[in-house]
């Protein structure tokens, strides 16, 4: 895409009052904040066997979620491979309140794994902790909560902050003013990310590139939409948005793809290769970024029964098989890397079928 400054383009025609709505679904990462949640304990035994019959419960952060409907069959292809049972909890909204009513739901069914993307990194532990002291072994995946036992993280926050400001900075030249549409204000793995970004845009290559406002669209389709509406009306000379959520980058591509700015704002973030090939053909996205989100839900399938039949505890240094993956090590306590974020363009995004 050949970008041209907003403020030119607003020189020559007005500026068009209100666009049309709609969107699509989403999620996010994180490094665990650097929490490990309850640490390792005790002491692996790789040769361990997985029982089977594992009850596996995977608590999105909202059903009927693109994303989590895609990280989570990954979770149950896992879990039959091993002869357990994949159960998926959840609310329809990404709240915690609603997450610690399903906790407590798998935790009564005696869950033996709990498979978590946390709404919130504290207000989950509760119910998280009580499951544990009921048996349950307590995984987070997409993003953590500071009690889990171990954390299944996409890529590590500085590749992820580093690449969504590498993007932004290739599609506009190298210099202008972006925003971010974040999912909600206490992800964790948002909130980690947005900051890496702002150390990354610190450095000297970026000194001509602002970040100008962040706001939140709370996972929500509409929402989303009508935060990228508000952002054009609050910042006219806004030249680009890094929404790093899959429901945020695809309400800011419908948003822009239908409107005078199309191929001319910047458009970027995480999302998916079958819900952002058409605005990456029709000129509205030039590039985005993302993991193999099946990937991520097999891994952390079999990271959770990995975990709780002693083959690891999440110790550094503990290596374990994940099935079709391949061998995974902890290179730090209590997370393992599933990868470095893949980019997608024009190129490659037909190449790729989730």
């Amino acid at each position: 895409m050949t970008h041209r400054p907003r403020h030119l383009l607003l020189a020559a025609s007005a500026f068009a009052a209100v666009l049309m709505t709609s969107a699509c679904g989403g999620t996010t990462i994180d490094d665990a904040q650097d929490s490990g949640g309850t640490g390792p304990t005790g002491t692996a035994d790789p040769n361990a066997e997985i029982p089977e019959g594992l009850k596996i419960d995977f608590l999105p952060k909202q059903l009927n979620n693109p994303f989590f409907d895609i990280v989570n069959t990954g979770g149950t292809e896992a879990v039959e491979e091993l002869g357990g049972i994949a159960t998926e909890r959840g609310g329809t909204e990404a709240t915690a309140d609603s997450q610690v009513e399903y906790i407590n739901a798998a935790s009564q069914a005696g869950s033996d794994v709990i498979v978590i993307a946390a709404n919130d990194p504290d207000a989950v532990c509760p119910a998280l902790n009580e499951a544990r002291d009921n048996g349950a072994a307590i995984v987070g995946y997409d993003s953590n909560a500071n009690c889990t036992d171990v954390f299944v993280n996409q890529s590590t926050t500085e590749l992820i902050g580093r690449t969504l400001v590498e993007m932004i900075a290739e599609d506009l030249g190298g210099e202008g003013t972006f925003a971010v549409l974040s999912a909600t204000p206490n992800a964790t793995n948002q909130n980690a990310w947005i900051a890496v970004m702002e150390e990354v845009l610190a450095e000297d290559e970026y000194a001509d590139l602002e970040l100008v406002d962040v706001v939140y669209g709370n996972d929500d389709d509409l929402q989303s939409f009508q935060e990228m509406q508000g952002l054009i009306q609050a910042h006219p000379d806004l030249d680009g948005v890094v929404s790093p959520t899959t429901v945020g980058l695809a309400a800011a591509a419908r948003y822009i793809s239908d409107s005078e700015y199309q191929g001319e704002f910047v458009v970027t973030g995480l999302g998916t290769p079958n819900q952002m090939s058409e605005f990456v053909h029709d000129g509205t996205v030039n590039r985005f970024a993302l993991w193999n989100p099946q990937d991520l839900g097999y891994l952390a399938g079999y990271t959770g029964a990995a975990l709780k039949a002693g083959q690891i505890t999440g110790a550094a240094g503990e290596t374990f098989t994940a099935g079709r993956l391949g061998e995974f090590t902890f290179e730090t306590d209590g997370e393992i890397v599933l990868g470095p974020p893949q980019v997608f363009d024009a190129d490659n995004v037909d190449d790729f079928d989730f």
